[in-house]
């Protein structure tokens, strides 16, 4: 039992609700490199791989964010109340987040060594582009690349990383459609920097949402990340002549939901509004609700969802091409 209570702190405390992501910009080229005659179990172990990395990024980026966070008491109360939540409340040293890092980029980083010895020296390229992402990924929010750091590491180095492993080749093919699901990605990442708008500018941290005179501005960023995701999976289907593709434009109606509700968070960050369907699932939400940012969440979890969807739509068409 107390090694299940630890895993769940654990599960919580690296932010794991956001691991659907991953999850999901990994499934599109999995289902394409098995479509292609990749071998199933490397991507499987891919994945393990990726989740480490994108745990250890969770991990690292509260870790410097209090780093600047305890510089200043304002800087702490201007922050959202669930930023570095579990370092700020005491349930976890700030060395002990560090410590926690540096097990899940080694695990990473011991799946990636496996993966060279199982599908060749091209591995461990992109290992190496992903793990400066990894590890210097707050670096990059703090001038204003944590988006085009994101774009990177979900888009062609993902998914060249996972096809490479499954297949023993790179797909240039790939790249448009990198680039259509990182946006969705993008889009995730950028909700939860909008979200932290006023801590951010506060404690004069250069993200780009912070780059924009106001809240509503820096909507437009929002806005013009799924432009360009659905022109680029436009774009990859007429290229392939796979129009089912654009059954992924069923998730646009929860776009504009969710752009009119960050409006209304801009104005009162305090209110909470009704739970759908396209909330679900809730992770950790008594938490959540003993702590009071169920208006913070409901926003997040929305485009965590939207990218779900999207990726969902994109791999059922992938399965139902080539299997009708």
């Amino acid at each position: 039992m107390i090694l299940t209570e630890r895993l769940k702190f654990w599960w919580n405390c690296s932010r794991a609700f956001a691991l659907p992501v991953t999850v999901m910009s990994w499934l599109v080229v999995f289902i394409y490199a098995i479509v292609e005659g990749g071998d199933i179990l490397k991507g499987i172990i891919a994945l393990v791989g990726v989740s480490f990395a994108h745990l250890a990024t969770n991990i690292f980026d509260d870790y410097n964010d209090y780093n600047i966070l305890k510089k200043d008491e304002s800087f702490l109360k201007s922050a959202q109340i669930c930023k570095c939540k579990f370092i700020t409340d005491g349930l976890v040293s700030h060395k002990g987040m560090l410590v926690a890092g540096l097990v899940c980029l080694f695990i990473a980083i011991l799946i990636g060594a496996l993966l060279v010895f199982l599908s060749g020296a091209g591995v461990i390229y992109v290992a190496l582009l992903a793990g400066i992402f990894v590890v210097f990924y707050s670096k990059f929010t703090l001038i204003g690349l944590g988006e085009f750091a994101v774009g990177i590491t979900y888009g062609p180095l993902l998914f060249e990383g996972v096809y490479y492993s499954m297949t023993g080749s790179f797909s240039k093919e790939l790249l448009l459609l990198s680039v259509a699901v990182c946006m969705f990605v993008i889009a995730f990442l950028y909700t939860h920097t909008v979200l932290d708008y006023d801590g951010d500018l506060c404690s004069h941290k250069k993200t780009l949402a912070c780059s924009f005179k106001n809240k509503d501005e820096s909507l437009k960023a929002l806005a013009a990340f799924y432009l360009i995701g659905y022109s680029a999976i436009t774009v990859f289907a007429i290229k392939s002549g796979m129009y089912i593709l654009f059954s992924a434009f069923l998730t646009l109606p929860l776009v504009f939901k969710l752009y009119e509700t960050m409006k209304v968070f801009n104005r009162d960050k305090t209110f909470v509004p009704e739970i759908f369907w396209w909330n679900y699932p809730l992770g950790n939400w008594e938490h959540i609700v003993d702590e009071g940012t169920q208006s913070f969440y409901l926003r997040l979890y929305l485009a965590r969802n939207i990218n779900t969807y999207f990726t969902m739509l994109v791999c059922l068409s992938f399965l139902l091409e080539k299997f009708l």
